[in-house]
């Protein structure tokens, strides 16, 4: 293994990290998405989305990362919405969905 495995591993943690369901769903709403729209571009059901911005499920891979690259570009376009979050994340575990 070369020295950089560990950071890329490390860094794919700290990458992992989805923002608090009030949140992704303020970032969704900024947009003018709706939840079945997610929902067809993360590859899951409307459910599921509603789900995760509820807080009952988290979504796990390969969703969970094509969830997250959307919410972080979400983020960027509407930065007052993702300050919301103030440091408060969800982590990777949890119970999953979609």
């Amino acid at each position: 293994m070369s020295d950089a495995d560990p950071m890329q591993r490390v860094n794919a943690l700290l990458d992992d990290v989805l923002p608090s369901p009030r949140v992704r769903q303020q970032l969704r709403l900024a947009a003018g998405l709706t939840q079945q729209e997610v929902a067809d571009a993360v590859g899951v059901k409307r459910l599921a989305v509603a789900r995760w911005e509820l807080g009952q499920t988290h979504p796990r891979r390969p969703h969970r990362a094509v969830y997250i690259h959307l919410l972080k570009r979400l983020a960027e376009r509407f930065p007052d919405v993702a300050e919301l979050d103030a440091g408060s994340t969800t982590p990777a575990s949890g119970r999953g969905s979609g």
